[in-house]
């Protein structure tokens, strides 16, 4: 084999450092850039915040002015009405027998003025479900021994409010020294029957039906159809979830008015009473972009009213004019370089940000105008080759991004879907045809309920070509029971 030198001319993308952050930046929410420009703006000395903020025009400005009529019709109140005088002077020497209220009267909130409570403030006295039981437990009398008990209790409770396990297991930890001081199963089921008496109703039960008799029995006795759903829960639990209330009548020998009263009381009871304190973590939506009508025309707008606004600052930037090459002025001069391009990375991801939404609203005008019926089929390479952008730079994009539209907030993502045929040689898109099977479904007879069978024929007459199988594969993802499930006589 011959040896020989050869010059070959290629190209190839280098993923370098500045290239990934912008990557980054292009996929990150709203709350997650934010919080990336705030740690930016902390570990780089060449960023600062913008607090140059343009004077209140407009509507701002007349909120101003009433806000200022407001203050001072309240001061003028103060001056005429002596209620509104706060007593700063306090006497040295108080009489004995006089009353703080008469000295010193500070204005009344509307809490004491009758006020409704606010029912999730005061929730928030306990963190969990479980300090929830604790906080009652510490306002119940209990010996020690039953307390020690009833702490075991709480601990076993599962995130539904029930006691899975027996009670003699859960309580197999607590041992005493002397044998006749073991506990016994009638002093743990009398524990168990004060704790079932705390809040939500029904916790603290091993099962579905003791868990609704508990919350039977806590309702008031003149409460109507109560004696007839007792024995419906007791006898008959498991018929009540069927559909045929004639034969449930004649196995339960309650009359069809009755029978009719006393299902609906226990449908209004609660079988999982303990996710009704269940601690979810809650996620906030900011929307990165807004869409509005503005004289007969769709217009898009970024959310940047969260966002902090940063720029090079002066001071540091006019020091790396000199011609040393010192390591503090290289320390800055990497840092500016920095700082530019994490700018210039904000304003691209921005810049593309826009380009996609206005691109969605483009194409999604009937969406808008008309709900989820009108939404057409697109996929990411329709905006992909509209724009001239890779699809991976439109999945990025579209992630954890959300549009406020008159419709409703929505990820952009909702508005890529797929396509059924249509009679006309046309193309439907999935979430369209799941709007038009919710509404159809939605004004249905209770008593003569549409099978799959006949929602794909009505959705034929529509000229929407599917298959049964389909029809099933989007009522189940809009969470809808089958049509035996639904059907209420």
């Amino acid at each position: 084999m011959r040896q020989g030198l050869q010059l070959k001319i290629s190209q190839q993308l280098t993923m370098t450092p500045q290239l990934q952050q912008a990557i980054r930046l292009l996929q990150l929410s709203t709350l997650d850039l934010r919080q990336e420009m705030i740690e930016q703006l902390y570990s780089n000395p060449l960023l600062e915040m913008d607090e140059d903020i343009p004077e209140p025009t407009g509507q701002d400005a007349d909120r101003t002015t009433s806000e200022g009529n407001q203050v001072a019709e309240a001061e003028r109140n103060s001056e005429q009405n002596p209620e509104y005088e706060w007593n700063d002077e306090i006497p040295k020497d108080v009489p004995v027998d006089a009353n703080w209220d008469d000295v010193y009267s500070p204005p009344t909130t509307a809490a004491s003025s009758g006020g409704e409570v606010n029912l999730e403030q005061v929730y928030q006295v306990t963190e969990s479900f479980q300090g929830h039981l604790e906080w009652q437990l510490n306002l119940t009398p209990f010996s020690d021994r039953d307390r020690e008990i009833a702490t075991a209790f709480i601990d076993s409770i599962d995130s539904s409010g029930f006691l899975s396990a027996e009670l003699s297991d859960i309580t197999a930890h607590i041992h005493y020294d002397d044998i006749e001081d073991q506990l016994h199963e009638d002093e743990l089921v009398a524990v168990l029957h004060r704790l079932q008496q705390f809040d939500p109703p029904g916790v603290f039960a091993r099962s579905i039906r003791e868990c609704l008799t508990i919350q039977l029995n806590q309702l008031s006795p003149e409460t109507e159809h109560l004696q007839a759903a007792k024995h419906l829960v007791e006898d008959f639990l498991q018929d009540i979830a069927s559909v045929d209330s004639t034969r449930l009548g004649k196995k339960s020998g309650l009359e069809p008015e009755e029978l009719q009263g006393a299902l609906q009381l226990v449908r209004s009871l609660n079988p999982r009473p303990g996710e009704s304190l269940s601690s979810n973590d809650v996620e906030y939506i900011v929307p990165d972009a807004y869409v509005e009508k503005i004289k007969g025309r769709w217009r898009v707008k970024l959310n940047d009213s969260n966002m902090p606004r940063l720029r090079i600052n002066d001071s540091y930037s006019s020091l790396i004019k000199r011609s040393d090459s010192s390591d503090q002025n290289q320390f800055l001069k990497d840092n500016l370089a920095e700082a530019r391009w994490f700018l210039r990375s904000i304003e691209s991801r921005n810049e593309t940000l826009m380009r996609v939404a206005m691109t969605i609203v483009e194409l999604q005008r009937g969406f808008l105008d008309h709900g989820p019926v009108a939404m057409k089929p697109m996929v990411l390479s329709d905006i992909a080759s509209k724009l001239e952008l890779h699809e991976s730079t439109i999945s990025r994009v579209t992630t954890s991004k959300y549009l406020a539209t008159p419709q409703g907030i929505f990820e952009l993502k909702y508005f890529f879907s797929s396509h059924v045929s249509t009679a006309g040689g046309g193309e439907c898109s999935s979430t369209a045809v799941c709007a038009i099977l919710k509404q159809l479904i939605g004004a249905e007879l209770p008593a003569k309920p549409l099978s799959d069978s006949k929602l794909t024929s009505l959705l034929e007459q529509q000229g929407i070509q599917v298959a049964r199988r389909t029809v099933a594969k989007y009522r189940e993802s809009l969470g809808i029971p089958s049509s035996s499930q639904r059907k209420r006589f």
